[in-house]
């Protein structure tokens, strides 16, 4: 039986509720600078629809990895779990946080107790501080969805990330056990989990030594968001190498065409030669009339051409 898991990121949900002032001390205030300038580029009626497209193709899952928010504002959390409400049932949407989902440190407080209903199955959930949430472990059917927090607060000017030594142990021990009970694993994660991924001062901090994590207990697939494109790579894994795909953000409207609103959809399933997955893009057709289907991902070495990266 196949399993279709849709895979979307980076909504920056709006508009932005209005800050106190007190809310745009240090970080926040140049990010609301920023917002203003660029928020224009991130369209919700594009996202509504890209969303209602996701729904009509009926996934059996949705990982969303991160970003809906975007200041980390105290009055964004209960929009981004409102939004999360209509993208499906908690059970069925699983989702790790982004930068801006984190932005400052008094956002992780109400980052933990929103979204703890699509970080784990209920009966798994952990300690309430968000750090003891992850990694966790989702399993549906024989597929297992695997999600990690690179997302914490950094200051001016950085939009940098890490998992940090608890988490990568925990990220190893699940891995090793969803491996020996031959379960699919996927692993989610915002930020693009190797070094070449992101550049300065926006990339993943530990990418080595999560790169070491996969080179020894292996995963199947890898999806990031977070650079608002279309992007893949591989990490070596101990039965070869593993796809890392990254899409684009979901409310995108200019730019080039890896940079648009998509979504990414995985059919996994058993084929002659074992496991097969097979990947595609659907998102703002060229003229930007509607979403639609955008063709294949080639997930094999060699296959960036398939996505015109």
């Amino acid at each position: 039986m196949t399993f279709l898991l849709a895979h979307l990121s980076d909504a920056h949900i709006g508009p932005l509720p209005r800050p106190h002032l007190r809310e745009l001390l240090g970080k926040r205030l140049t990010g609301y600078v920023n917002w203003n300038r660029r928020g224009r580029l991130h369209d919700m009626d594009v996202l509504a629809d890209l969303v209602a497209d996701i729904k009509a193709q009926a996934p059996d899952h949705i990982a969303m990895t991160g970003d809906i928010l975007n200041l980390g504002l105290a009055a964004e959390f209960p929009f981004a779990a409102q939004w999360l409400r209509d993208l499906g049932p908690s059970r069925d949407v699983s989702f790790v946080p982004g930068n801006h989902d984190a932005y400052v440190r008094s956002s992780m407080g109400p980052l933990a107790a929103t979204f703890v209903p699509w970080l784990a199955d209920l009966s798994a959930i952990g300690a309430p501080l968000v750090t003891g949430l992850f990694p966790y472990l989702r399993q549906r059917g024989d597929v297992a969805l695997i999600g990690v927090s690179s997302a914490l607060p950094t200051a001016p000017f950085l939009a940098s990330g890490a998992l940090g030594s608890t988490q990568r142990q925990a990220l190893g021990t699940l891995l090793a056990d969803a491996g020996r009970r031959k379960l699919t694993r996927i692993v989610m994660i915002h930020h693009p989990p190797y070094r070449a991924g992101a550049s300065a001062g926006r990339g993943l901090r530990d990418a080595s030594a999560f790169a070491r994590i996969i080179a020894e207990h292996g995963a199947e697939l890898i999806l990031h968001g977070h650079n608002h494109r279309a992007m893949l790579a591989h990490l070596p894994g101990p039965n070869g190498l593993v796809p890392v795909v990254g899409v684009p953000a979901a409310s995108a409207v200019p730019g080039s065409p890896n940079h648009r609103a998509a979504y990414h959809l995985f059919r996994i399933g058993l084929g002659a030669n074992g496991l097969e997955i097979a990947a595609s893009r659907r998102g703002l057709l060229p003229d930007l009339s509607a979403i639609g289907d955008l063709g294949p991902i080639d997930l094999a070495e060699g296959g960036l051409s398939a996505i015109g990266l």
